[in-house]
């Protein structure tokens, strides 16, 4: 098992966990479920573990992988999900006895991984938002019963109806949020524990360009979740080798821009043809679609000549236009390297996409993490 595999994108992760599931392979799916307190990793993280103990995804920053692929192997031996939770705070449970927990309460479900998974690994695929609905305990069906529910949509799966429709609107919101919480809905029977896992596929990347600068871009947008389209207005160089780190690389011209796919308010692009015609066409495009972010190449000497010439056409940017454009490009981090550039164009991309000001996370007086709230079922 390579240090590699476990700081994998998550995007990756979906692929392994889809592979397994595909291929029937044994292994189980580690989920953080519960965090009380800080945490390296929120409720959703997944680890995916095999039965030689390789696997690919984490939980924490390595406090907690050995203590769960052990329990891995007892949970494909037994055949049975279940449920264990570390209090990283209590130092007599300090995992190294080093003082070098998560200073938190960590919740996390391991379960065989079968045929119940399908369909939230289909709908990842086809870049579908899901809500996945499991039992965690209390009066109800058995731990990890489970069912899989479209936004708006019915469930499909294994939970008894009146205990999905209970949380069918909690569901939606979680979905919609792109979080995951536990959920505790009290019946005539009991108390049932469940966990709703909002599902988002991955955002998306599409870089315009062929030089040399676009392949760190694409690479380090890759190793941050995006899937990502390097779009080539050079025909020899839309080289997939050439762009290892795409997810696809196409060959198209400015004019073609708007009907290359399915523009949305999930997909970000970065103009980087370095060609000063190429780049206008193209961001006239963009900004017909509903993208939040286009990314432009260029110092605002630039941009403004670029502005100048659309003037002189009858072509005047709006302010909700303008709103969208970023450029000159990227955070300002310092440097002018390749992959220093590249950096501070991915993390801009990042903060927008997770509408976000960048700044110092020690000014930041919320936690570092988005928490869900989520009101009492019942």
């Amino acid at each position: 098992m390579s240090t590699n595999d476990w700081s994998t994108p998550e995007t990756n992760v979906f692929d392994r966990i889809a592979a397994a599931v595909e291929g029937g392979d044994d292994a189980v799916l580690a989920t953080v479920v519960d965090v009380e307190g800080s945490a390296y990793r929120r409720p959703g993280a997944k680890m995916l573990i095999t039965p030689d103990g390789g696997g690919a995804g984490s939980i924490t920053a390595g406090c907690l992988e050995d203590e769960v692929r052990e329990l891995a192997a007892d949970v494909l031996d037994r055949g049975e999900p279940r449920v264990e939770t570390w209090d990283l705070m209590n130092d007599e449970d300090d995992v190294w006895g080093m003082g070098v927990g998560c200073n938190g309460v960590i919740t996390v479900l391991l379960e065989p991984l079968g045929e119940s998974y399908r369909p939230v690994t289909e709908a990842y695929d086809r870049g579908e938002s899901v809500g996945v609905v499991t039992v965690l305990g209390g009066d109800g069906p058995p731990v990890g019963t489970r069912s899989v529910r479209r936004p708006g949509g019915g469930f499909a799966g294994d939970l008894p109806d009146s205990l999905a429709e209970a949380v069918a609107d909690e569901v939606d919101r979680l979905v919609a949020a792109g979080e995951s919480d536990a959920v505790a809905v009290e019946r005539d029977g009991g108390r049932v524990e469940l966990f709703v896992d909002g599902i988002e596929p991955p955002p998306e990347l599409v870089v315009f360009g062929s030089g040399h600068d676009v392949g760190p871009v694409a690479e380090l947008a890759t190793l941050a979740d995006f899937r990502v389209t390097v779009v080539s207005f050079r025909g020899l160089h839309a080289d997939e080798e050439r762009f290892a780190a795409a997810d696809e690389v196409v060959s198209a011209s400015p004019g073609e821009v708007a009907d290359l796919r399915e523009w949305d308010a999930e997909t970000y692009a970065v103009v980087m043809t370095h060609n000063f015609v190429d780049d206008r066409l193209a961001l006239d495009a963009l900004l017909s679609t509903p993208v939040p972010y286009v990314g432009v190449m260029g110092p605002r000497k630039r941009f403004a000549e670029m502005r100048e010439r659309f003037r002189e056409e009858g072509r005047e940017f709006d302010d909700a236009e303008l709103d969208r454009v970023y450029t000159p490009i990227g955070l300002n981090l310092g440097g002018d390297t390749p992959y220093r550039i590249a950096c501070s164009i991915v993390t801009e991309v990042l903060a927008v996409a997770h509408d976000r000001s960048p700044g110092h996370l020690r000014d930041r007086d919320e936690p570092i993490h988005d928490r869900a709230e989520t009101p009492p079922s019942g």
